[in-house]
């Protein structure tokens, strides 16, 4: 579990932050502009929330990120639930699970390019870079499970509804939630790095690069505060769903 983020060191870093972009702006001609303030991007963002396009992208983003983490993530599950008993599908799915694992994200981007338009590019990649963790530790967790207890389900011929209630959901639960922690937040990475590449219209990819393009390092450091909340918010949400799932799956 990693540690809970306190207030006391946010705190810390937002004044080594400021501290940094007041001493870069004092030491070096329009310094202001290669670090922006966290006041700064506090109150561009705060300009941009009354914004149609900032909703806009907000809602295109989410919408193809999201979407790609949740259908990697049943595509995930179906695959890691046919493997579990199966070695020969294991041994299949082990070479493109190893490359997507290793392969940078920038190198699927710049040839998805080739096949896929660019509004479809951040939801594609997001789904690729979720797959591996979700389906590996579901595997793991279903690799896992007491072949005692399936094997009395078998003995009682416990429907399979209440196998995977009682038996497959406590155990896999688990596994799934890491996974998913860790794979929201590689989603969002590479879902706003495709759209960076893509450029495609009204999302915050193309918000992030145009304010690269004009050194709008305050617009910059926005958007990617944007990211960073909407990352953390949909975590909380899946996970407490998940949390409810497992509260109801408990015999």
């Amino acid at each position: 579990m990693s540690p809970k983020l306190r207030p006391w060191s946010v705190a810390l870093w937002l004044l080594v932050w400021q501290g940094g972009s007041m001493a870069l702006a004092a030491a070096v001609p329009g310094g202001g502009l290669l670090l922006a303030s966290p006041v700064q991007a506090v109150l561009r963002l705060l300009e941009l929330l009354p914004s149609p396009v900032f909703w806009r992208a907000v809602g295109n983003s989410s919408a193809r990120i999201f979407g790609g983490f949740l259908l990697s993530c049943g595509l995930a599950l179906l695959l890691a639930a046919l493997a579990a008993g199966r070695p020969w599908l294991q041994e299949l799915l082990a070479p493109p699970v190893a490359a997507v694992k290793a392969t940078p994200v920038a190198s699927f981007i710049i040839l998805s390019l080739v096949w896929l338009d660019a509004r479809s590019l951040s939801l594609f990649i997001s789904a690729l870079m979720v797959f591996p963790p979700v389906y590996l530790n579901v595997l793991e967790g279903l690799r896992g499970t007491d072949p005692k207890l399936l094997e009395l389900a078998r003995v009682y011929r416990i429907p399979l509804g209440r196998r995977i209630r009682g038996i497959y959901m406590p155990q896999v639960l688990p596994y799934f939630r890491s996974a998913a922690s860790l794979a929201l937040g590689l989603c969002w990475k590479a879902g706003a790095a495709a759209e960076v590449i893509g450029l495609p219209e009204g999302t915050i990819g193309e918000r992030l690069y145009t304010a690269k393009i004009y050194l709008q390092t305050p617009d910059l450091f926005a958007w990617t505060a944007v990211i960073l909340i909407l990352a953390a918010a949909f975590e909380r949400l899946f996970l407490a769903a998940a949390d409810g799932l497992a509260g109801k799956a408990e015999p």
